[in-house]
């Protein structure tokens, strides 16, 4: 693992020390983040790598919680930059893709809004976005599919065990920077 975005000396070491035992660990005996829940922002960061695809929950610069994403495919870039989360939603549905519905059955699945016509007495129902970190215009980290490779719109999705603990971790206000 490369650990270039975290700070130099000893909360480096620490950091390199906390990735490692992840790393051999395996995500599912990640400590739960109990302690971490709601309480601020000013000690914790989100790091993406848009290269590794994998996003971290940094607690006064050290790696509390790793997790695999899928970002942005080919067309639908992830931006790389330094952010801050604008708005949490832990029920979020998108705005532009999902499908449309008539009398409760599906009639047109995976749809774009902006392309797609609507059939005729038929209602749009977004995709859902559930513990949504808005952090980009549209962009934000949420629970979805996260099958190894960029994949979404845009979004960086995470595991819905990884969403919702990186949800409860942080605030409105939260850093999020995205690497390239």
């Amino acid at each position: 693992m490369r650990f270039g975005f975290f700070k130099t000396g000893r909360v480096f070491r620490r950091s390199l020390a906390a990735g490692a035992l992840v790393a051999l660990a395996g995500c599912a005996s990640v400590p739960e983040l109990g302690g971490l829940v709601d309480r601020g922002t000013k000690d914790r960061t989100i790091i993406v790598r848009l290269d590794e695809q994998k996003a971290y929950l940094l607690h006064y610069g050290d790696v509390v919680a790793v997790s695999p994403v899928s970002t942005g495919r080919e067309g639908y870039a992830t931006p790389a930059g330094k952010y801050r989360v604008v708005q949490k939603d832990i029920d979020h549905r998108s705005t532009l893709y999902g499908a449309y519905v008539k009398n409760g059955r599906i009639v047109k699945a995976n749809v774009n809004v902006k392309k797609d016509k609507k059939p005729a007495g038929a209602t749009f129902i977004g995709a859902p976005m559930p513990y949504f970190l808005r952090v980009n215009g549209a962009v934000g980290l949420h629970a979805g599919h996260v099958p190894g490779y960029p994949a979404s719109h845009g979004c960086i999705r995470l595991s819905p065990r990884q969403a919702k603990r990186f949800y409860h971790a942080v605030q409105v206000g939260t850093p999020v920077i995205i690497y390239r």
